[in-house]
């Protein structure tokens, strides 16, 4: 297996810091960001620094059985345990990004799944995102709530915290978290604001499974599907959610009233 030389796992590490900040993907502090250069070791990013103004000396090396093997004058993150955990369970993942997009983060505390058979980009380049139960940051229960999902997913939501991603190599797992908020912004307008889609049939998810399969992707899940003649404009209302399927003469009749208020 061919692995990043030191070099080039921090200077990914800090490029891809500053794009999650650059992109609200972390606020202040939030987030960390690790690389594997070896079968027993990886670099990640240290605690109580901003992802976007990180240092390549304020990185830390370390083996995956969290002895520390170089650092500056900070530690590793709390969390480094679920990083480490990922790369025990899975000896393919080079790397790990967890942050608080706001639209994935949203569905983890509303405990809502992404796994909507509607974004063929998504089921290819991602798969379903299940949410795991909350555990308290930067506990043993974490790692322990991750492990099972290691191998056969590419994509968690915490409970109540926010997104995880890993990869064969770090920037696929920083790939992966972009299109895990960008499909959880597509879900959140169809099931909040339009309220409908077109789900894609079970044939159709077969087909994209397929195309996974040949780009050498084969985990991720598989969502649940519909029979061809029920799959157009299926309500796909988000549990709980406020919105209400409308048809186009109520949509009419909505921008009519408003534009009276407005004298138009």
């Amino acid at each position: 297996m061919k692995y990043l030389n030191d070099y080039q796992a921090k200077e990914l590490i800090l490029d891809i810091g500053r794009r999650m900040y650059s992109k609200n993907y972390v606020a202040a502090n939030d987030g960390n960001i690790t690389c594997k250069t070896g079968s027993d070791t990886i670099w990640a990013t240290p605690t109580g620094v901003s992802k976007g103004y990180m240092k390549a000396e304020e990185l830390v090396k370390m083996s995956l059985d969290g002895t520390v093997l170089q650092q500056g004058s900070l530690n590793p993150s709390s969390e480094i345990k679920m990083h480490l955990r990922i790369y025990r369970e899975n000896n393919k993942v080079q790397g790990v990004c967890h942050a608080h997009p706001p639209v994935s983060t949203s569905f983890a505390i509303a405990g809502i799944s992404l796994d909507k058979a509607i974004y063929p980009e998504a089921l290819v380049n991602l798969g379903t995102v299940p949410v795991v139960h909350y555990e308290a940051p930067g506990s043993q229960g974490i790692p322990d709530s991750v492990a099972p999902y290691c191998n056969d997913y590419n994509a968690l939501l915490l409970a109540n915290h926010g997104a995880l991603a890993w990869g064969e190599s770090l920037m696929e797992a920083w790939y992966r978290l972009e299109s895990l908020e960008h499909y959880a912004m597509i879900l959140m307008y169809t099931g909040n604001i339009i309220g409908k889609a077109n789900v894609l049939s079970c044939e159709q998810i077969r087909e994209l499974i397929k195309i996974r399969e040949k780009l050498g992707i084969r985990t991720g899940g598989v969502p649940s599907c519909c029979a061809a003649e029920a799959c157009n404009l299926v309500d796909v209302g988000i549990p709980g959610g406020a919105a209400q399927s409308v048809n186009t003469a109520d949509i009419e009749s909505i921008v009519q009233s408003v534009l009276k208020k407005l004298g138009r």
